[in-house]
């Protein structure tokens, strides 16, 4: 039996994912061997990538607000600097890619995402992702596997994004909607659990993971409350005119958005927490 600790570059220096995956697999530090650089400027591509067992490219652009002067940042950095780095990871004998895409390729706000649902990418940020697993593709070999996942929002400690800005709101505002709704999340241990089972098993293809549960936004503002010790009233009073306006930045929060659970299967179990226990850890330090 081979001993050997599989190399793994994280090609992302500040990014969350990456940092959360790196600090998950120090715990197996026989197993693992995780080093992380930054690709913002050019040095990187004098960086020996042979001595990789796995790439993880998590370098990136999102949770900036969409212009038209940033437009051209989202192809610059998530389309051609994902190729470039996966080009030089295979000239230098990688035997395996793995891109971090997003739920934000199929382009829809509302609905259930299964296997037959085609992407068609709104924003920059989706087309972008899309655009790059497209060239991405062009690169895979026999020796070269490809991995890309979609994740749907992503939360837990210190993460940064859409949770963060739910969690503010929540803290300010005595009385929220109790309206049921479905959204599917994952929480970043989980995430990192999966990430790892896809390195031991060196695998390639196309992953859509989540949380075994859906998330009930509801819920979520009841365990972020009780995590602070706020009292916050639910309501139904306002939910005939909230399911009227459902759109934009309601329908983000309020809205349900799912991944059929058929395609989050990997053959192996990922979702080490539950829901309400990774609120109250992403809560704790807080």
């Amino acid at each position: 039996m081979d001993n050997t600790p599989i190399k793994i570059l994280i090609t992302g220096k500040n990014s969350y994912v990456g940092k959360s995956f790196k600090k998950w697999v120090e715990q197996w530090p026989e197993q693992y061997e995780v080093e992380m650089i930054s690709v913002r400027d050019d040095e990187w591509q004098g960086y020996d990538f042979s001595k990789f067992d796995s790439v993880l490219h998590v370098a990136g652009v999102a949770h900036i607000k969409e212009t038209s002067r940033n437009q051209e940042l989202y192809y610059t950095v998530n389309r051609d600097l994902a190729y470039k780095v996966a080009k030089k990871a295979k000239a230098d004998g990688v035997k395996q890619f793995i891109f971090l895409s997003s739920m934000s390729v199929y382009g829809i706000e509302s609905g259930v995402i299964n296997e037959y649902s085609i992407p068609n990418p709104k924003s920059n940020y989706g087309k972008s992702k899309l655009q790059a697993e497209k060239l991405l593709s062009r690169l895979e070999s026999d020796d070269f596997m490809l991995a890309i996942i979609r994740p749907p929002m992503i939360y837990g400690e210190e993460c940064t994004g859409n949770y963060v800005r739910l969690k503010k709101l929540i803290l300010r505002i005595p009385i929220f909607p109790n309206i049921e709704n479905k959204r599917s999340v994952i929480y970043i241990r989980n995430f990192s659990e999966f990430i790892k089972i896809l390195v031991n098993q060196k695998s390639k293809g196309l992953y859509l993971p989540q949380n075994a549960e859906y998330m009930c936004t509801s819920t979520l503002v009841k365990l972020v409350a009780d995590s602070h010790g706020k009292k916050i009233v639910m309501v139904r009073i306002f939910n005939p005119i909230i399911k009227l306006i459902m759109r934009g930045t309601v329908n983000k929060i309020l809205g349900n958005l799912i991944y059929d659970k058929k395609v989050s299967e990997c053959g192996q179990q990922y979702n080490i927490y539950d829901f309400e226990k990774s609120i109250f850890l992403s809560e704790a330090r807080h």
